[in-house]
């Protein structure tokens, strides 16, 4: 399992991170912030979530490409 976790408070909502892994993040529709589809979600954070390890290279893309740096991907 990859453990993802997002920074909300530093999100700038713009978007890139669930343009390249929809499987995972979307945009909260409350605050336009990420988060991670409830599906991933861990202990129901919207901001802390568990994804398959077919799904690292897409979130590790997506943390790659955030242009404030807030999205963290470990592997467990």
């Amino acid at each position: 399992m990859v453990h993802v976790s997002i920074k909300r408070e530093d999100c700038t909502a713009c978007s890139t991170c669930w343009e390249t892994c929809p499987e995972v993040f979307e945009e909260n529709g409350d605050d336009s912030f990420s988060q991670i589809r409830e599906k991933y979600r861990a202990g129901g954070s919207i901001s802390e979530g568990e994804v398959p390890d077919s799904l690292k290279g897409c979130v590790g893309e997506a943390a790659a490409l955030c242009p404030v740096r807030i999205i963290s991907v470990t592997e467990e």
